[in-house]
C-alpha cells in the first residue's frame, strides 16, 4: 500500500498517543531532506524520523539515531532556535490528507508563550517539511518552492500555507451513503480511478483493496455495477472509514519469498493465498521501519550484486557458446569410423583397383553390405588407404581432446549457474564477499592488489540454520564454498543430505544426531532445498536426498559438486514460511 491517507491516519494516532505533551530536546538534519527529533514524552524518550525525500517520504518513531553533520543546515538551526525545548500540543491530520501537523508551544526571546506548526507533507515528489506560525504563515521550509517551480503554490517565507487541491476531493470520513453514491456516479473512470480521484487519502492500492473486499471488478465503472454491488462497495468503504475514525487499525505487511510486497493499516484481502505471508505489527512505526528497512536491504543487495551478476551472466554466455562449439566439433569427429573402414577395405581389396579409378565398390565384411569407397585417382590404393587412416587418427585424437574439454566446459557452466543462483540467494555483503572470492579463485574476476596483512579481513558468512518442527537442526549452504564445507566437513555420515534435482541450489543437511528423522522433518528439509534453488518460484520441485556417507566428490571437481549413486526422491513445495530460522 502506498503511504496514503489511511496509513497517515494510523501514524498520526500513534504519534498523538506517544508524543502529545512531550518535550523536544534535540533536532538534527542528517540529510538535506530529513529530520530527526528527539522527544522526551511522558512514556519514554523516542526519536521522530521525518523524511521529505521525493522517492521515499516517511514519518515514524524509531530508536535508531542517525549521525548528524558537524555543521547543522540553516533549516535545522532555525528549528532549534524556535522549537528546541518546546512542547508538542497536538498531532493532527486535516481531512484524510497525506499531511501531519504538529502544534508546538515554546517561549520566545522575551519569554512569551508562542505556538508554531511543523507541517509534514507526504506527497511523493512534492513532499516537504514546512515551518509556520499559528496563522499558517510560512517561516521557512526544508525545500523552498518558488513560482518558477510551481504555478499552483509557492512555499516561501511570508507566504500562507494551504493544501493545494483540497477543495476538489471529498473527505471520506464524513460522507454519507447517499453522498458516496452520488459522488461515484459522477466519476467517469473505472472504480479504482473513481475512488482515489474522488476522495482524499485513497491510493490506487487502497481502491483495489476495497473492490476486492466488496467482490467487484475494479476495472468496471460505477454505472456498470448492479445495485447490490454498488451497495456492497459503499458498505465496505464507509465501514473502513468508520474504523479509521475510531482509530481502529491493523498494521500488517505481506511478504512473498521473504521479500516485502505490500503493507497497510487495514486488513489486506488481495494477498490472502498460499504464495503470500501476512505479518502483523502492534505499531505502525515498527511496520514502516521493518517494511522499508527490508525493502532497502533487498534493493541495496541487488545494487551491490549487479556487477557480479553481469559478470557471471557474461561468463556463462561465453561458456555456453564454447560448449555448443565444442559439441559441434565433437559431432564432426563421429564420422571417423567411416575413414577407418574405408582404409581397411582398401587394404583388403586394393588389388582390384584399376589405375586412375575414382572409387572402389566392394563388400564391407563388418556388415556384409556393399560399400563404395571414394578414391583420389592420382594416388594408388595404398596411398588412399594411408590418407584415410591418417584422417581417422587425427579425428580420434581430436575426439579424445574434446571429451576432456567438454567435461571441463560443462563443469564451468554448472559452477557459473550455481554462482548465479547463489547471487540470487545472497542477503548481505558477507554473502557476496564469499561469492566474489570464488570468482577470484577460479579466475573469473581479477584479484585486487594485495593489501597489507592485517589491514583488511574477509567478511565471513555462516550457513542458514533452521529448526524443524521436530526439533532437528537443518543447515543450508548459501554458496558453493559453504555447500562444500557443509557436505564434507560439518556433516556426519548419518546426517541426511538434500538437493534440488537437476538444478543449481543449496546443499541442505539435517543433523540427525544418530536419531531416526521423522517424516515431517524430511518434508521441511525438502522444502528448504526447493526454496534455496533456482526452482524456488516453481509450484513444485523434485528433491534428491540421501545419507551423507553416500556422497562422493569427483576428482578435480568444482567446490560444492558431489556424486552419489544411492538416493531417494521427494516432491516439495518451495514454501518455508512456517519454518523457524535460528540465528
Amino acid at each position: 500500500m502506498a503511504f496514503d491517507g489511511i496509513t497517515v491516519a494510523n501514524i498520526v494516532k500513534e504519534l498523538g498517543d506517544t508524543l502529545k505533551d512531550g518535550g523536544i530536546s534535540r533536532i538534527t538534519q542528517p540529510e538535506k531532506d530529513e529530520l530527526q527529533i528527539l522527544v522526551k514524552s511522558h512514556r519514554k524518550p523516542c526519536i521522530l524520523q521525518i523524511s521529505a525525500s521525493a522517492s521515499l517520504p516517511l514519518i515514524y518513531l524509531t530508536q535508531k539515531k542517525k549521525e548528524a553533520p558537524i555543521t547543522a543546515p540553516n533549516f535545522c538551526m532555525l528549528l532549534r532556535k524556535h522549537l528546541q525545548g518546546g512542547q508538542i500540543l497536538s498531532v493532527t491530520q486535516p481531512s484524510l490528507e497525506r499531511v501531519v501537523i504538529f502544534e508546538i508551544s515554546h517561549r520566545d526571546e522575551l519569554g512569551d508563550l508562542k505556538t508554531k506548526k511543523l507541517i509534514v507533507e507526504l506527497m511523493g515528489k512534492y513532499s516537504n517539511i514546512i515551518f509556520t506560525d499559528d496563522q499558517n504563515t510560512i517561516i521557512d521550509s526544508i525545500k523552498r518552492v518558488p513560482a518558477n517551480m510551481s504555478s499552483v503554490r509557492e512555499v516561501l517565507p511570508g507566504r500562507t500555507w494551504f493544501i493545494p487541491g483540497a477543495d476538489k476531493k471529498l473527505n471520506p470520513l464524513t460522507v454519507t451513503d447517499a453522498q458516496f453514491q452520488t459522488a461515484m456516479e459522477g466519476a467517469a473512470q473505472n472504480l479504482t480511478k473513481g475512488l482515489y480521484g474522488t476522495f482524499t487519502g485513497f491510493s490506487p492500492a487502497a481502491a483495489e483493496e476495497f473492490c476486492a473486499e466488496a467482490v467487484v471488478d475494479p476495472r468496471k465503472g460505477w454505472k456498470d455495477l448492479t445495485k447490490s454491488e454498488q451497495e456492497a462497495l459503499t458498505r465496505v468503504v464507509l465501514s473502513r472509514m468508520a474504523e479509521v475514525s475510531a482509530g481502529s487499525f491493523l498494521p500488517n505487511m505481506v511478504e512473498q519469498n521473504g521479500e516485502p510486497v505490500e503493507f497497510s493499516s487495514l486488513p489486506l484481502k488481495l494477498y490472502q493465498d498460499d504464495q503470500h505471508q501476512l505479518i502483523t505489527y502492534e505499531s505502525v512505526s515498527e511496520l514502516l521501519e521493518s517494511f522499508y528497512g527490508k525493502k532497502e536491504a533487498v534493493n541495496r543487495i541487488r545494487q551491490k550484486s549487479a556487477d557480479l551478476r553481469h559478470l557471471v551472466s557474461n561468463a556463462l554466455d561465453r561458456t555456453n557458446k564454447k560448449f555448443q562449439l565444442q559439441n559441434k566439433q565433437m559431432d564432426s569427429t563421429r564420422r571417423r569410423e567411416k575413414y577407418r573402414i574405408w582404409g581397411e577395405m582398401l587394404n583388403t581389396y586394393g588389388y582390384e583397383v584399376e589405375e586412375g579409378a575414382k572409387s572402389l565398390t566392394c563388400i564391407n565384411y563388418y556388415d556384409n553390405q556393399e560399400i563404395t569407397v571414394p578414391l583420389d585417382p592420382t594416388m594408388t590404393a595404398r596411398e588412399n588407404a594411408q590418407k584415410y587412416f591418417a584422417r581417422y587418427n587425427k579425428l580420434k585424437r581430436t575426439a579424445g581432446a574434446l571429451t576432456s574439454q567438454l567435461e571441463e566446459t560443462e563443469n564451468d557452466r554448472d559452477q557459473l549457474e550455481a554462482i548465479l543462483t547463489s547471487i540470487d540467494l545472497a542477503e548481505n555483503e558477507s554473502d557476496l564477499s564469499e561469492i566474489r572470492k570464488e570468482l577470484q579463485d577460479f579466475g573469473y574476476v581479477q584479484k585486487h592488489a594485495a593489501v597489507k596483512k592485517g589491514l583488511r579481513r574477509e567478511a565471513k558468512s555462516a550457513p542458514y540454520c533452521y529448526e524443524s518442527s521436530d526439533g532437528f537442526r537443518i543447515l543450508v549452504g548459501k554458496n558453493n564454498y559453504q555447500n562444500e564445507q557443509l557436505s564434507f566437513k560439518l556433516a556426519d555420515g548419518n546426517d541426511w543430505w538434500f538437493h534440488a534435482k537437476g538444478m543449481p541450489g543449496s546443499h541442505v543437511i539435517v543433523r540427525s544426531g544418530g536419531k531416526d528423522v521423522p517424516d515431517k522433518t524430511f518434508e521441511e528439509a525438502g522444502a528448504l532445498a526447493a526454496y534455496y534453488s533456482s526452482g524456488r518460484k516453481a509450484p513444485k520441485v523434485e528433491v534428491d536426498y540421501t545419507l551423507k556417507r553416500n556422497l562422493r566428490k569427483k576428482n578435480g571437481g568444482k567446490p560444492g559438486f558431489v556424486i552419489y549413486h544411492t538416493n531417494y526422491s521427494l516432491v516439495a513445495v518451495p514454501d518455508i514460511k512456517e519454518l523457524k530460522r535460528v540465528e
